[in-house]
């Protein structure tokens, strides 16, 4: 049997150079899962409508429940500490973590890739569908929930 791979997820405020992270969650190989709501940093301010209805989270939960950005890097580089953790949309938030741990003034203790660094031609195309089908028995589009079905697909892609 393949072995799983950490898988993450970040949800955003919105997309662009001034989206800003809100939500983050892993899966670790072990399958141990943690997920947490990012107060936004003083200067964070951006906030778009159509990203909200996506993820729905509002910019006052965040207020209310979430975690201050060191608080978050803390707990990241110590639950993924040494490893090497998947996300399979590198292009936003490689940015969004590196904004994250800007933020707490701290590096990460291990490595983001793209999912796509995995797959040879073979399994490429076979991920989107995949991702599709596990999604669509998601009832909710949040950071720990997508970096679960990432997992999974993962493993079903690759023929763990």
């Amino acid at each position: 049997m393949r072995p799983m791979h950490c898988t993450l997820d970040i949800e955003a405020s919105g997309f662009g150079r001034h989206g800003y992270p809100i939500e983050i969650g892993y899966v670790r190989d072990d399958g141990r899962s943690w997920c947490t709501l990012i107060r936004p940093h003083a200067d964070w301010t951006h906030w778009d409508p159509t990203a909200e209805r996506l993820h729905g989270i509002t910019r006052d939960a965040l207020l209310q429940h979430g975690r201050t950005p060191a608080m978050v890097c803390r707990q990241l580089n110590e639950g993924l500490g040494g490893r090497t953790v998947y996300c399979d949309g590198w292009a936003h938030d490689y940015p969004w973590l590196a904004r994250l741990y800007d933020a707490a003034d701290m590096l990460p203790s291990f490595r983001l890739e793209s999912v796509q660094q995995l797959l040879d031609d073979q399994a490429r195309p076979r991920l989107d569908p995949a991702l599709q089908r596990l999604r669509a028995t998601l009832g909710r589009h949040r950071a720990s929930a997508d970096a679960r079905v990432l997992q999974q697909a993962l493993v079903q892609t690759l023929g763990g």
